[in-house]
């Protein structure tokens, strides 16, 4: 089957949090706030969902299930949603884990908030790396627990991780969890197994907990391999790993993650506090996706890496001065615009109001991400292309408007 990527889908009344809630989550203001643009008039590459219809074969697989007609309590009883994910990690990353150290979430943020409570004791602190997925920093802040940061060292657009600042941060006996992003959102860096080793014996040396976020596995470009950071370590039962469908399928309002706790005694504790039902519906097109997913992937893969493709060349020939490199893994765009916008402390505000784009801006990733904004690539090619031709336009404008002054000044 040949899959439509181009497709314009209309997401209006189907209360999706990227045409309904903009308002709310990027700006915290109420739902009257007037923009110069209409909110049909927006476009919208911002929030990390996407623009694509999920599988035929999941969307076959939910009305299945919707046909049985009774959607009372449900957990994962079926023995064969296990061998579903366990092969998917198999097939595409060479490794597998204990049935039984497999658990379910509604997402991998309500587990972070769960595991931060669970592992750290309150006047315990809790180590990122940044820029940062806010949300890391949410989980600590949520239970009260001090956040430590090791900024990574960006080299024109390509991140790596500071291990002397790690280490020294690690040595820290209060700090006792790293919650760790690989691959990493926002920079998109899919770490080595030589750096995901240096980084876990630093961890584990220092006696750290690590959980590793590892939602957008999937999404590699072509030629690029994902190592999970428990396949470094299969010694320890220190490393709590979380998987979904949500980013790769275009799942997120399921609401259905994995989570594997190898330790014994954190896995109980989940199980003694942790609300453990399930959407019987997220349950089933979490299982189809993982055993019918496979081309719809492939060819998500192929036209990603088109985007990307398209947008290193929009941006080189009409934004000479940004800065901005392929990511190996996410569909999402980490774009330095500081030369254009040094002194913009409001990104989102600013190309919201001036260019009818809605978008992240660094600030939203902890520290370590002044001047950046983030763009979800995964839309049609279309929309792609509207977005970036109203951000070069209104960043142009900018940049004739500062030549302007400086040759008034001369």
């Amino acid at each position: 089957m040949k899959y439509n990527f181009d497709e314009i889908i209309d997401r209006k009344g189907t209360n999706a949090m990227n045409t309904d809630g903009f308002r709310e989550y990027i700006f915290k203001a109420p739902k009257d706030m007037v923009f110069p643009y209409k909110d049909d008039e927006f476009i919208r590459m911002w929030v990390a969902d996407m623009e694509f219809a999920a599988p035929p074969e999941i969307i076959e697989a939910v009305k299945e299930r919707v046909d049985k007609r009774i959607f009372g309590y449900s957990k994962v009883f079926d023995p064969n949603y296990y061998l579903a994910f366990s092969n998917w990690t198999k097939q595409h990353y060479n490794w597998t884990f204990e049935q039984e150290h497999l658990v379910t979430s509604p997402g991998i943020i309500p587990a972070l908030y769960e595991l931060v409570e669970y592992i750290c004791k309150p006047d315990e602190k809790v180590l990122i790396v940044t820029p940062s997925y806010a949300y890391f920093k949410h989980a600590a802040d949520f239970s009260n627990i001090e956040l430590v940061t090791s900024d990574l060292v960006n080299q024109q657009g390509y991140y790596t991780m500071d291990f002397d600042d790690l280490e020294a941060k690690a040595r820290d006996e209060k700090v006792t969890l790293c919650i760790f992003c690989n691959p990493h959102n926002p920079s998109g860096r899919v770490w080595t197994p030589e750096e995901l080793k240096k980084f876990g014996d630093i961890c584990l040396e220092n006696n750290l907990w690590i959980i590793s976020d590892e939602i957008h596995c999937d999404l590699l470009r072509n030629g690029v391999v994902h190592t999970p950071l428990a396949k470094v370590f299969p010694q320890t039962d220190r490393i709590i790993t979380c998987m979904a469908t949500s980013k790769t399928f275009n799942l997120a309002g399921l609401m259905f993650s994995n989570v594997i706790i190898p330790n014994d005694e954190i896995r109980a504790v989940w199980k003694a506090r942790h609300y453990d039902f399930e959407n019987p519906l997220s349950i089933a097109a979490t299982q189809a996706a993982y055993e019918h997913g496979h081309e719809w992937l492939k060819q998500l893969k192929n036209y990603l890496d088109d985007n990307f493709a398209f947008t290193k060349q929009y941006l080189e020939h009409h934004l000479p001065e940004a800065e901005f490199r392929i990511p190996e893994a996410t569909y999402l765009a980490w774009v330095n615009i500081k030369s254009y916008l040094p002194n913009e402390e409001n990104l989102p505000l600013y190309f919201a109001n001036n260019a009818g784009v809605l978008l992240e801006g660094g600030n939203m990733f902890v520290d370590n991400s002044d001047g950046y904004i983030r763009l979800n690539l995964a839309c049609p090619r279309s929309v792609l292309e509207e977005g970036l031709k109203r951000i070069c336009e209104v960043l142009k404008k900018e940049s004739d408007m500062k030549s302007d002054c400086l040759v008034g000044q001369d």
